[in-house]
């Protein structure tokens, strides 16, 4: 039997709730992926995907993220040298903005940075200190959208964020932004669509996680335990807490017309593990 296959097993077995015959199956399967698995499953892994910062500090500067938002960070420098001002919703650390503010041309004169996570805003301060006209905000993008105030910005933008907003309450953050910006830039993964149930998706998130692991080379397992397999269990468990919603980019693009937003664009950001990263264009 393929690798792929028994830990397909592995993960109906899991989702059916037997951990033990998951961890066997994982065990036997003979892949990065499977091996990962095994000890995750027998060593008592467990817990938030963000309670081991380490792991995912590695995660987020390492593998393909290198590339992601290198490439990310240019594309954005580009837009920022003929706006005035800018608001970035889900900043998180400055790993997209920070690099795209260095590389500009010219810097937008207010830039309003939004992060629920104060210890990640705060990063992203140190970073931009005595930047001009900077604004720091430790609200998610709900709270700061119901602020009575009348701001408004010629760019937003939100790097890989929006998709941790339930797709409901997206729409009503999408169509509060509509009437105060000029244009919105999302970046975001065109994931594809698979019945949860079906064994294909389950094959489907083998290959992908069996080829996100190996980009980490000798900290691979530290990324793999404290990230990235909390993550897919997450995403096989019935009844897991989600912590993000995913669509493809097509469906994205019906969000925001549904939003108010018009002259949607669609185009590729770079090739990653998980699926190809794109960039989302409305105004």
């Amino acid at each position: 039997m393929k690798k792929t296959d028994v830990l397909v097993k592995a993960l109906t077995a899991y989702r059916d709730g037997d951990q033990a015959k998951a961890a066997d199956l994982a065990g036997r399967a003979g892949s990065t992926l499977g091996i990962e698995l095994h000890r995750y499953l027998t060593e008592g892994g467990g817990g938030d995907v963000y309670d081991r910062p380490a792991a995912f500090t590695a995660f987020i500067r390492g593998g393909g993220n290198v590339k992601l938002y290198r490439q990310l960070s240019v594309m954005l420098a580009r837009r920022y040298g003929s706006v005035g001002s800018l608001l970035d919703l889900g900043c998180g650390d400055g790993l997209a903005v920070v690099p795209a503010l260095e590389q500009a041309d010219r810097q937008p004169g207010r830039i309003d940075l939004v992060e629920p996570s104060s210890a990640l805003l705060a990063e992203t301060r140190k970073h931009l200190d005595g930047t001009h006209g900077l604004h720091t905000w430790d609200d998610t993008a709900q709270e700061f959208l119901a602020r009575e105030d009348d701001r408004q910005w010629q760019l937003t933008q939100s790097t890989f964020a929006l998709q941790s907003i339930p797709t409901a309450e997206r729409t009503e953050v999408l169509r509060a932004l509509r009437p105060r910006t000029s244009c919105l830039v999302l970046a975001e993964f065109d994931v594809p669509e698979y019945d949860e149930d079906s064994d294909e998706y389950l094959f489907s998130l083998v290959t992908r996680y069996e080829r996100g692991i190996s980009e980490y080379g000798k900290e691979a397992s530290l990324v793999a335990q404290g990230f990235l397999l909390p993550v897919l269990l997450g995403l096989v468990k019935p009844g897991a807490d989600r912590t993000n919603w995913e669509q493809p980019a097509t469906d994205w693009a019906s969000q925001l017309k549904e939003a108010g937003f018009t002259g949607i664009r669609i185009e590729p950001l770079a090739d990653y593990w998980w699926s190809p990263a794109v960039l989302i264009t409305a105004s």
